[in-house]
C-alpha cells in the first residue's frame, strides 16, 4: 500500500506491506522504492516491509538545496515514528546505505540489523568531492545525458548488454528524479561524514554486500573497513547493481541475514 506523510511541509512517500519483524528498505541515488520490487515479495512472507522514497527521489518532494544524509535520516525517522514501529532492520543500497548509517548514528537504540548493499562507511575523498561538483555541472548542462550515462556506469561493463532491458527500465525510473533532487543529493553525499566506527562498536547484526567488479566503490577499501569487526561480508561477482546483476544470490543472502536477526 502506497502512503504519504508530511514532514517539514514536505511529502514523504513510502509503502508498507506484510506482517512480522520490520525491515526498512532505502534505495540509492537516482533510484526510488520501485528498485525493491523483486526483493519485497520474498521478504513479506515473514516480515513487515517498509520501502521509503528518499528526499527528491520517487514521489517524495525536495526539502531545500542540500539533502544531507542526516536530513534524509530525519525523514526516515518521521515515517518510522508515524508507523509506531519499535524495532527494525535496515537494508540500504548505495546512497541508501549512507542514510542508514546516518540514521544508526542519530537513532541507534531500536536497530536490530544493518545491511549495507554496494555502499561504504567512508566519507568522500577530495577527488570524489571534485567529481560530485563536476556531476552537478554536468546534470545542469544536460540532464538526460547525465542520467543515462550515470546509470550505465553502475553496471559491470560486460553486463551492459546482458541486462539491456533492465537498464532501460532503471533509466526510465531515474529520469523521473527532478533536477533539484539530483543536485541536492550530490551536495548531501559530498559532505557526508565517515562512519566506519559504527562497524566496530555497534551491537546489532551487520552485513556488507560487495560487488567484486563494482565500478563505483573500491573493493579493497570495503574489505579493509570490515577488518576486525563482526560484519558479515558477502562478495558477489559483478557491479554496483547487485539486485539486478546478482539478484538470486543477493536475495538468498538478504533473506538469511533477516532470518538470523
Amino acid at each position: 500500500m502506497s502512503n504519504f506523510i508530511t514532514h517539514k511541509n514536505t511529502k514523504i512517500h513510502f509503502t508498507d506491506k506484510g506482517k512480522g519483524s520490520a525491515v526498512i528498505l532505502l534505495h540509492g541515488f537516482l533510484e526510488n522504492l520501485s528498485m525493491w520490487n523483486n526483493l519485497t515479495p520474498h521478504l513479506i512472507k515473514k516480515n513487515r516491509v517498509i520501502a521509503i522514497d528518499l528526499l527528491g527521489h520517487g514521489k517524495t518532494e525536495c526539502l531545500g538545496y542540500i539533502h544531507s544524509m542526516e536530513l534524509m535520516a530525519e525523514c526516515v525517522n518521521a515515517v518510522i515514528k508515524h508507523l509506531k514501529i519499535r524495532k527494525y532492520s535496515f537494508i540500504g543500497h548505495s546512497m541508501g546505505g549512507y542514510v542508514a548509517l546516518a540514521y544508526a548514528e542519530a537513532y541507534p537504540d531500536n536497530i536490530k540489523g544493518l545491511c549495507l548493499m554496494n555502499s561504504t562507511t567512508k566519507a568522500d575523498t577530495p577527488e570524489k568531492k571534485l567529481n560530485r561538483d563536476r556531476a552537478i555541472i554536468a546534470v545542469k548542462d544536460n540532464y538526460k545525458l547525465f542520467v543515462r550515462l550515470s546509470i550505465s556506469n553502475l553496471f559491470r561493463p560486460k553486463n551492459r548488454s546482458l541486462f539491456k532491458e533492465e537498464i532501460k527500465m532503471v533509466k526510465k525510473e531515474a529520469l523521473k528524479t527532478p533536477l533539484q533532487g539530483i543536485v541536492a543529493a550530490l551536495e548531501g553525499m559530498k559532505i557526508r561524514e565517515d562512519r566506519e566506527v559504527l562497524l566496530h562498536f555497534s551491537p546489532y547484526k551487520k552485513m556488507m554486500i560487495l560487488g567484486k567488479k563494482d565500478p563505483i566503490l573500491n573493493y579493497n577499501s570495503l574489505i579493509e573497513q570490515a577488518k576486525g569487526t563482526d560484519v558479515k561480508i558477502v562478495e558477489l561477482p559483478d557491479g554496483h547493481m547487485s539486485h539486478i546483476e546478482n539478484s538470486t544470490d543477493l536475495t538468498y543472502n538478504i533473506m538469511r541475514f533477516i532470518e538470523n536477526i
